[in-house]
């Protein structure tokens, strides 16, 4: 440490922190104010598109970071599309794990779960 101070840790940016900072910088570009709902799940499909294209190319060079980008860019948009819907992303996801944790299925030839039918 220099002069006896503590280097000074960079914040902590978790789920909360980061869902903040998107919903501010959406209310300052008048996305809060303008949009709806359905045009952030349009705005989620366009953003599934790039990730399958980005799939589509991850042995190139730079597909990882095309990866995550776009992982990144369908996170904005879905919470976005929550908060306009007045709907807490991470409740929904609470709710939706507590629907699925004893959930039983198999995985089919396309590597996608299946759940059995009760």
């Amino acid at each position: 440490a220099v002069f006896g101070l503590q280097p000074i840790e960079p914040p902590k940016r978790d789920f909360e922190f980061l869902q903040e900072r998107v919903l501010q910088w959406a209310d300052e570009r008048d996305i809060i104010g303008m949009s709806t709902p359905t045009a952030q799940a349009a705005k989620t499909l366009e953003e599934l598109g790039e990730l399958f294209v980005a799939l589509g190319s991850e042995a190139r060079e730079g597909g990882f970071d095309d990866i995550q980008d776009a992982y990144g860019d369908i996170l904005v948009t879905l919470i976005i599309g929550s908060y306009l819907a007045d709907v807490d992303l991470v409740q929904a996801l609470d709710s939706a794990y507590l629907t699925i944790r004893g959930r039983t299925g198999y995985i089919n030839t396309a590597g996608i779960f299946v759940k059995e039918e009760a």
